[in-house]
């Protein structure tokens, strides 16, 4: 566990400690292990940092909260970790990924979705008759042209079958597989697949996930050993805004966090949570339709704010009213952990700091991880979309990593 310097702004950490959650924090290695790769959500944290974070700052048994859920990363390793978990994110989307990710599959489960895959091929016949479900017809925006119907209709296809499953979780799982699929097939694609293409794909990645939520399963159940639940539930995951959750009846009678450890919305950055990009930027909501959930917001919903509003008045209004939330559930013992980015981190970065400073957090450095004359972790963003590689290196191409507890 780390130890606080008496002045109250440095924290200070075992060399070989500091060394993994440096050397974590700057991997650029594609994502992988646990359920991780069940979908590709944008800014996602890196599993081996967020697992060597939450070692290193709680203990089994303690409760880690991600107010900026996203794509559930912190609560599928704190449930690794035998670690109580919280996740909360405004998006539906976010929320429907991270249960499928973090629900565990009973055997049964597993044998009907593997007997449902097998029909799937004869069930996904382009030469199939359907009707447009015109509840979602809005939904089908710039992946219905002569490219991409293909495409299309073997979603829906999918999707007719999936709900011929026996139980929820199954078809959730299946749900999921299949916004896997669609992303790979849509998403920044500069050449569509085929139909056939698309369902040997499909197949591939549902078998795939079955293998790696049966692993997830028996890590989740060796690490629960470490501790007793006493009758609270081990993992919850809300869909709603940040602001106000200290008032939410569904986390009344749960401790004091021990980590809040998140990467909230970037001030000023181009990142689509709700929209895949069509054959360069034309955007489509279908992954709201393939998750069975409804979407009627603009980008700025769910980053605070419109990115290009002069000095981003609403992102900062906003990023003090959710974190004035966070400190009324936070403790004293709460460390709180982001990772961050800034289209100008000159201005933009000190006023967040200055807000997080107003609502109680004070930011403490940890000066064996720092690479930059700041004296904190900065990282270059890995992995980025082919179109954000044609703009080079900008100053949103960076995050820096932030550590705070209350005054």
């Amino acid at each position: 566990m780390e130890k606080i310097a008496k002045n109250h702004k440095q924290i200070t950490l075992d060399q070989g400690v500091a060394n993994q959650l440096r050397e974590s924090a700057l991997g650029t290695e594609p994502i992988t292990g646990l359920t991780h790769n069940f979908y590709h959500y944008p800014a996602r944290f890196s599993p081996n940092f967020v697992r060597q974070v939450i070692q290193n700052f709680t203990k089994p048994g303690d409760l880690v909260l991600d107010p900026f859920l996203g794509g559930g990363t912190t609560v599928v390793e704190a449930r690794a970790l035998g670690r109580r978990a919280i996740g909360v994110d405004i998006n539906s989307l976010a929320t429907f990924i991270s249960k499928a990710k973090t629900t565990l599959l009973s055997k049964e489960d597993m044998r009907e979705i593997n007997k449902w895959l097998l029909k799937l091929p004869k069930n996904m016949n382009l030469h199939t008759s359907i009707d447009l479900d015109n509840e979602w017809v809005a939904y089908y925006k710039n992946i219905n042209c002569q490219q991409t119907w293909p495409i299309r209709k073997s979603i829906q296809l999918a999707i007719n079958n999936i709900l011929k499953l026996p139980s929820f979780k199954q078809r959730r799982f299946s749900r999921c597989a299949l916004l896997k699929t669609a992303q790979w097939a849509l998403d920044s694609r500069k050449q569509i697949p085929s139909a056939s293409e698309f369902r040997y794909k499909f197949t591939l990645n549902a078998e795939g996930m079955l293998d790696s939520i049966n692993d997830y399963a028996s890590i989740v159940r060796q690490a629960d050993k470490q501790w007793s639940a006493g009758g609270l539930r081990r993992i919850k995951i809300l869909n709603r805004t940040a602001i106000g959750i200290e008032k939410d009846d569904g986390l009344s009678g749960l401790p004091k966090p021990r980590l809040i450890l998140t990467s909230p919305p970037y001030p000023g950055v181009h990142i689509l949570y709700h929209r895949w990009q069509i054959q360069g930027r034309r955007e489509t909501p279908a992954p709201y339709w393939i998750a069975d959930k409804l979407d009627g917001s603009g980008a700025s919903y769910y980053t605070f704010g419109d990115r290009k509003e002069h000095a981003l008045t609403s992102y900062y209004t906003n990023t003090y009213k959710a974190f004035h939330s966070l400190s009324k559930l936070a403790g004293r013992k709460t460390m709180l952990v982001q990772v961050i980015a800034f289209s100008e981190p000159s201005w933009q970065l000190p006023l967040y700091l200055d807000i997080l400073q107003e609502v109680g957090f004070e930011e403490h450095k940890i000066s064996k991880l720092a690479n930059a004359k700041d004296g904190r972790l900065w990282r270059h963003v890995p992995n980025r979309k082919w179109f954000a590689d044609f703009q080079g290196e900008t100053s949103s191409s960076k995050e820096v990593i932030l550590f705070h507890r209350l005054k």
